[in-house]
């Protein structure tokens, strides 16, 4: 929520305070009634918000996490694009080199066991 919104927030509070202090002395209430009944309206209020925040507090769901987990996804598929790309731009023969490398050709994981110093920089016997 930005200052803004925070600042609109509590001035529709105070505003809601004064509509009810007026709608309950309309309604009848004489005194200190319209007061004290405004303030609790006002007081159920501000628990109910209170309470939608700590829910949203412990299930996860603020609006920083999720910003946090949308910007994190964004970041995931740029990254991965970016990679492919670069893999891309790589002669066959370095993509062999680089799969082999991490371990991903297919049969590569029982010779790689097998024979640890086999390949083109391994060194001759």
């Amino acid at each position: 929520m930005t200052r803004g919104a925070v600042l609109l927030a509590g001035l529709a509070v105070f505003a809601l305070g004064g509509a009810g202090y007026v709608a309950f002395q309309v309604g009848g209430f004489e005194g200190f009634s319209p007061g004290i009944a405004a303030s609790a309206l006002l007081m159920v209020v501000v628990l109910a918000w209170t309470g939608s925040y700590l829910f949203r507090v412990l299930s996860g769901r603020m609006t920083y996490m999720e910003q946090r987990r949308r910007y994190r996804a964004a970041y995931d598929a740029a990254t991965d694009v970016e990679l492919q790309e670069r893999f891309e731009a790589l002669s066959p023969e370095e993509q062999l080199r680089l799969l082999a490398e991490v371990g991903q050709l297919p049969g590569d994981r029982q010779e790689a066991d097998a024979s640890p110093a086999t390949g083109p920089d391994a060194p001759t016997p």
